[in-house]
């Protein structure tokens, strides 16, 4: 059976993870760790006017279930809604933890990590990336709604110049 759970088609989707690497300047950051195993996702998002992920990338250090997964959501992260994400999210749990059928419409890929249900050891370290991406795009609208406050604008940064989230802390503090 856990020759099933590492098929060839998982074991491809590990070797090739899309977006690998860190955005300069992102909108938002979201870390994800499965404690009992130590896999590891940061995941960074920029978003545009309909607060749909503009650009993504993602810093995965996962076993092969964990890198599959992050494989498959960066394949498909850009364009989705917190909705569609957190969608996703749920849908995985469900699968996962309780035989459900797994996410629909863009991340149905996810599917392909239905036998991991089997190994509830194995479900944190598969959740890794939609779980932090779940917080890298809630931390953007974060700043997005801080930004309002505050008056500036994603279309304010300058390449080179201290990004606006620094900026705004300094700001806070001052008289």
């Amino acid at each position: 059976m856990i020759d099933a759970l590492y098929s060839a088609r998982i074991l491809s989707l590990a070797a090739n993870m899309p977006r690998a690497g860190r955005l300069n300047l992102p909108h938002g950051t979201g870390e994800q760790v499965a404690k009992l195993c130590g896999s590891k996702a940061v995941i960074d998002v920029r978003i545009d006017g309909n607060n749909r992920i503009s650009d993504y990338a993602q810093d995965v250090r996962a076993c092969a279930l964990g890198q599959a997964a992050a494989a498959i959501v960066g394949e498909v992260a850009l364009g989705a809604t917190l909705d569609e994400v957190r969608e996703a999210r749920d849908d995985m749990l469900l699968m996962l933890k309780h035989g459900g059928d797994g996410p629909e419409g863009r991340f149905e890929g996810l599917r392909a990590l239905k036998l991991v249900a089997d190994y509830p050891a194995r479900h944190a370290s598969t959740l890794v990336a939609i779980e932090a991406l779940v917080k890298a795009h809630e931390d953007a609208l974060m700043t997005r709604l801080d930004s309002c406050v505050l008056g500036w604008s994603p279309a304010d940064e300058i390449p080179g110049e201290t990004p606006p989230l620094t900026a705004r802390t300094r700001r806070v503090g001052t008289a």
